[in-house]
């Protein structure tokens, strides 16, 4: 009997720009105040990346630090898989590029776009690589610029994203550790709540779509906040009845770092004290793609070996998911 294949988590690079923006700062460039901010996101600063620099900019040194941290070349990556709303261009994708500049020589690359739940749709697809038996080691990648598309002059968004990214090496394992099982959903018709207006086949660029700002996020606050509160703590409820398990089952819940409402509502509702739950919010702001995998680099030496860990995400479109980890170091 072959043993069957799963595809663990052996190595984790993060990497966040040195440029801080805080509340103090905003409060100068838009009509908003520090205790605002933080009483209704839980945000304190975000990072910036400053001057003619991508994504890629921000994925690379993470998968650099992933490789130095495991000890093995880039020539041994399989594949590359990327989680992003901010590609440095259409084409190519953040993943060519990337895989260029890390010196990824024998991997392929693509990039996925689901929003902030990009990173989980990533992990899925590059566990399903690994579990098909024909691939050994893949990278899988959320990350993204934010401050390319944020609106510096709407208080409604700019208070809330930051720029990072953090990248994670899945490897093939027949002890049972890594990616265990995964719930996840999309919901088109979300697109009118939050999306960004221009820049793709519908509404290419023109001198109109950029003097109206359509090249930019837009979200109405109040239903993308009760879609996301529903759709992650459910989906998260979801997933652990499905493996039998309880909130006593899991060491850590890794929720997509948008606002710590939504993230206490879903550590509330599977049963998990909020000393279980990474948060980071308050340093990061919201990196879309690369909160999940910032919470894994920022914990890495608070995991133990065989920890049950679910992480949740919920990003605009609407898409979301929740996806339970064995950790295997």
């Amino acid at each position: 009997m072959t043993q069957k294949i799963t595809a663990a988590i052996t190595a984790v690079g993060g990497f966040l720009p040195e440029d801080k923006l805080t509340n103090a700062d905003l409060e100068k460039i838009v009509d908003t105040n520090d205790e605002w901010i933080r009483s209704r996101t839980g945000i304190e600063e975000r990072r910036i990346l400053k001057g003619q620099k991508g994504t890629s900019d921000l994925i690379t040194p993470a998968v650099e630090q992933l490789l130095k941290k495991r000890g093995i070349s880039p020539l041994e990556i399989d594949a590359m898989v990327i989680g992003t709303v901010t590609p440095d261009m259409m084409f190519p994708s953040t993943a060519n590029l990337v895989c260029h500049k890390a010196g990824l020589k024998n991997a392929f690359g693509f990039d996925l776009l689901a929003a902030c739940s990009g990173f989980l749709y990533a992990l899925t697809t590059g566990a399903s690589l690994i579990e098909s038996g024909r691939y050994k080691k893949v990278i899988v990648a959320g990350g993204d610029k934010m401050s390319s598309i944020v609106d510096y002059s709407d208080r409604t968004t700019c208070i809330i994203f930051g720029d990072g990214a953090a990248a994670v090496l899945l490897e093939a394992n027949t002890e049972g550790y890594g990616v265990q099982d995964s719930i996840l959903r999309s919901d088109g018709s979300g697109c009118a709540h939050l999306h960004m207006k221009a820049g793709g086949s519908l509404r290419p660029a023109s001198a109109e779509t950029v003097a109206n700002k359509e090249h930019f996020i837009y979200q109405e606050g109040q239903p993308v906040f009760k879609a996301a509160v529903k759709g992650m703590a459910d989906v998260s409820a979801e997933l652990l009845e499905r493996n039998n398990l309880t909130g006593d089952d899991i060491a850590w819940l890794v929720p997509h770092q948008a606002n710590k409402r939504i993230i206490d509502a879903t550590a509330d509702r599977i049963g998990l004290s909020h000393d279980k739950v990474m948060l980071n919010i308050q340093r990061y702001g919201n990196t879309t793609a690369g909160t999940i995998p910032l919470c894994l680099y920022d914990w890495e030496s608070k995991l133990k070996k065989g920890d049950n860990i679910v992480l949740a995400a919920f990003g605009g479109g609407f898409t979301w998911g929740a996806t339970l980890v064995k950790w295997g170091y």
